[in-house]
C-alpha cells in the first residue's frame, strides 16, 4: 500500500530527523560543524545522555506519530472493484475483446477445487498403485497461493521473489515448514539461480527443477502433492520425488481430459458454478457500444455452453463474433500447423475447409495466425482477458502486440485485508521500525547494538504477523516480506491491466484511459535520515485530497 509506506517513511523521518532526550526535555539537535552529510547518518547523541535512553525516545516518539498518521490513512482505502493498470491503456483504441472462459467468464465455488482433489486423490491409489491410506487426506483451502515454485528433485514447497530470493518460512516439505538453516544448506543460501528456474510458461522442463504453479486450478495439485509427501515422510517410506510430481500431475491431468471434472460440474451446475449476472452485464455493455467479442478457451465445447447458458442466457452466442473450445493455449499461440474444425451443434467434429469464422459457430483447436488471418484482429486494437499469466497472456503481448488484461480473483481479497485498522497499523509501524533501524545503525557501541537487535526482534515478529493477515503458510500472493513476488514480476510483465473479476469493468466508460501510477524508484525517494519537512508532507496532503 503505497500510502502506508509514505505515511510510515515520513513518521521514521521525523522521528529520527533530529529529537532528542536532554533532561526530561526534548530539543532539535544541531549538525556537528565540519561534518559532510554521510549516506547514512543520524545525529549524535550528547554525552551527558546515555545511549539506551536516547533510543527508546526516539522509538516512543516515531510510535505516537505512527498513531497520529493511521486515521489519516483509514480515510484514504484501496477500492478492491478498481481496475489497476501496469500499463497506459486507452479503452477508446479497443474495438475487440477477447476472453478465456474458466475463471474469467465463469467462476467457480469452492466445492470444485475439493473434487478435484479427491478424484485426483483417488487415481493415485486406483491407477499408480499409491498408499490407501493417503485417502485420509482432505483438501485444505488455507494452506497454498499461486505463484508457489516446487523443487520437482528435493520436493519442497516455496515462495520466490522477484529476484529469484527464497522467502525465508515459506518453504515446505509436505506440511511441514523447513528450518531456515536447511533451506541455506539445500541452495547454498536463499538464491535460486536461473538455471534451475522454472522455464518461461512455468514448468519444469529441459533441465530446469522448478515448477512454478500459476493457474487456479494447481491449487489442489500444490496441496495434493504436499499431503502425498507427509504421508511418505511421516511413515519413513523411500520414495522418488521426481516420480510423484509425475504422478500427481498426470492425476491432476486426468481429471480434466477424462472429463471427470466436467461431467460433475454439468451435473450439479449450481453446486460448482457462481452465477454472476455481472458477467452478462459485461458483454452486454460491450455489445451495446459496437465492440466485437471472441472465446477462447482450452475446455470443451458441451461444458462451456452448459456453463454460459447458466450464467448468461441461452442465447450467449449471440453476443460472441468467433467462439474456440479445446484450443490447447499456449500452443494455440505459437503452433502454426493446426487447422480450425467446426463443431455441430450435437458436439460432432466437421471435416470441411474453414475458409470464414462465422459468429454463432463453435470451433475447435486452429493457432493464432489462422485466426488472425481470417478475422483480420491485429495489434493493439484487441485486448485479451484471461486468469493464467503464462497460457493467456504471455505470448499475446510479447509476439502479437495486443494488449492484455488479467484476472486475479485473489485480489478483492487481499485488498480487503490491506483495508483493515490493523493490517494498517501494524503496516505504518513496521515501515517506521525499518527506518528507524537504518538510521539507528551507525551507533555501534554494546548499549546501543542490545536496543537494535530487541528493534530488530520485533521487525521480524511483525514481518511474521503481516504475512499470517493473508495465508499463514505462504502470505500475500503479491509480497515476500519486502520484495514483490515472482508472480507480481510475471504479472507486470505480462498484463497491461490487472482486475478481480471482469465486473469491474461496469465500473468504467468504453473510453476510459488507465494510466499506471509513477512508483517512485529507490533512487527517487528521500532516504530515511533525510529530513521529513520536504517529504512528509505534501505525501499526507496528496492523499488527503484524495
Amino acid at each position: 500500500m503505497a500510502t502506508v509506506a509514505a505515511a510510515a517513511r515520513g513518521a521514521g523521518a521525523r522521528a529520527a530527523a533530529g529529537l532528542r532526550s536532554c533532561g526530561g526535555a526534548v530539543a532539535r539537535e544541531r549538525p556537528r560543524a565540519g561534518c559532510a552529510r554521510r549516506l547514512c547518518t543520524a545525529p549524535a547523541a550528547p554525552a551527558a545522555v546515555d545511549m539506551k535512553s536516547y533510543l527508546w525516545a526516539r522509538y516512543h516518539e516515531a510510535k505516537r506519530s505512527t498513531d497520529e498518521l493511521v486515521p489519516s490513512i483509514m480515510n484514504n482505502l484501496l477500492n478492491p472493484d478498481a481496475i489497476f493498470s501496469n500499463n497506459e491503456m486507452s479503452l477508446s483504441d479497443i474495438e475487440i475483446y477477447g476472453f478465456d472462459y474458466d475463471y474469467t467468464l465463469v467462476f467457480y465455488s469452492k466445492h470444485l477445487h475439493t473434487l478435484i482433489f479427491n478424484a485426483a486423490r483417488d487415481l493415485l491409489i486406483n491407477e499408480h498403485r499409491y498408499p490407501a491410506e493417503i485417502r485420509k487426506y482432505e483438501y485444505d483451502p488455507s494452506f497454498a497461493i499461486r505463484g508457489l515454485h516446487y523443487d520437482v528433485q528435493r520436493a519442497v514447497l516455496m515462495k520466490i521473489d522477484a529476484f529469484h530470493y527464497i522467502q525465508m518460512g515459506t518453504v515446505y516439505r509436505g506440511l511441514s515448514v523447513v528450518p531456515d538453516e536447511e533451506v541455506i544448506d539445500m541452495y547454498e543460501g536463499s538464491h535460486v539461480p536461473l538455471e534451475q528456474m522454472s522455464d518461461f510458461y512455468g514448468k519444469s522442463s529441459h533441465g530446469n527443477t522448478m515448477k512454478q504453479f500459476m493457474d487456479i486450478f494447481s491449487l489442489p495439485e500444490m496441496t495434493l502433492l504436499s499431503c502425498v509427501n507427509e504421508h511418505f515422510l511421516k511413515n519413513n517410506i523411500d520414495y522418488e520425488p521426481v516420480h510423484l510430481y509425475k504422478d500427481v500431475k498426470d492425476s491432476i491431468r486426468d481429471v480434466h481430459i477424462k472429463g471427470i471434472m466436467y461431467r460433475a460440474i454439468e451435473a450439479d451446475i449450481e453446486k460448482y458454478i457462481c452465477y454472476a449476472d455481472q458477467t452478462r452485464a459485461v458483454l452486454a455493455k460491450l455489445a451495446a457500444h459496437g465492440k466485437k467479442m471472441f472465446l477462447i478457451t482450452n475446455s470443451p465445447s458441451s461444458f462451456v455452453d452448459k456453463g454460459m447458458r447458466y450464467i448468461v442466457g441461452k442465447d450467449w452466442r449471440d453476443l460472441f463474433d468467433v467462439v474456440i473450445v479445446q484450443a490447447e493455449k499456449p500452443n494455440f499461440f505459437n503452433d502454426k500447423r493446426r487447422p480450425f474444425r467446426k463443431v455441430n451443434e450435437k458436439g460432432v467434429l466437421l471435416w470441411d475447409k474453414i475458409h470464414k469464422l462465422q459468429k454463432g459457430q463453435i470451433y475447435k483447436q486452429g493457432n493464432l495466425y489462422e485466426f488472425l488471418k481470417l478475422t483480420g484482429w491485429r495489434g493493439s486494437k484487441v485486448l485479451y482477458f484471461g486468469d493464467h499469466i503464462y497460457s493467456d497472456l504471455a505470448d499475446l503481448t510479447l509476439k502479437h502486440g495486443w494488449r492484455t488484461g488479467a484476472i486475479i480473483p485473489e485480489l478483492r481479497s487481499e485488498l480487503r485485508i490491506m483495508n483493515t485498522e490493523q493490517y494498517i497499523q501494524t503496516m505504518t509501524w513496521l515501515q517506521t521500525l525499518t527506518g528507524l533501524l537504518e538510521q539507528m545503525q551507525v551507533h555501534r557501541d554494546a548499549e546501543s547494538q542490545l536496543v537494535l537487535q530487541e528493534w530488530k526482534k520485533e521487525r521480524k515478529e511483525m514481518r511474521e504477523m503481516t504475512k499470517s493477515f493473508f495465508n499463514a503458510q505462504f502470505g500475500s500472493l503479491f509480497r515476500t516480506d519486502q520484495n514483490p513476488t515472482y508472480f507480481l514480476r510475471r504479472l507486470s510483465r505480462f498484463a497491461d491491466i490487472y482486475m478481480a473479476s471482469l465486473s469491474c469493468l461496469l465500473n468504467y466508460d468504453v473510453h476510459h484511459t488507465f494510466y499506471p501510477r509513477r512508483t517512485p524508484l529507490q533512487h527517487e525517494l528521500p532516504a530515511w535520515s533525510d529530513s521529513p519537512s520536504a517529504f512528509k508532507a505534501p505525501l499526507l496532503q496528496e492523499a488527503q485530497a484524495k
